[in-house]
């Protein structure tokens, strides 16, 4: 807690194949964001390689 304060602190850490990345490259934070807060993921069709979102949210949402 002297480092990083508590709201700068990840409540947990998930080791991923891969990241949810758009065709330019830019990793999708808001895909994340959603699948961390079990929200409704949204629109993927820019995704590169959405086959990666299922297996986040299977990672970090255990179903």
């Amino acid at each position: 807690e002297d480092i990083i304060g508590k709201i700068a602190r990840p409540s947990a850490v998930h080791v991923v194949p891969d990241m949810p990345k758009t065709r330019s490259g830019k990793i999708m934070r808001r895909v994340l964001a959603s699948i961390s807060n079990k929200r409704d993921i949204g629109d993927v069709t820019t995704l590169a390689n959405p086959e990666v979102v299922e297996k986040i949210r299977v990672q970090v949402q255990g179903k």
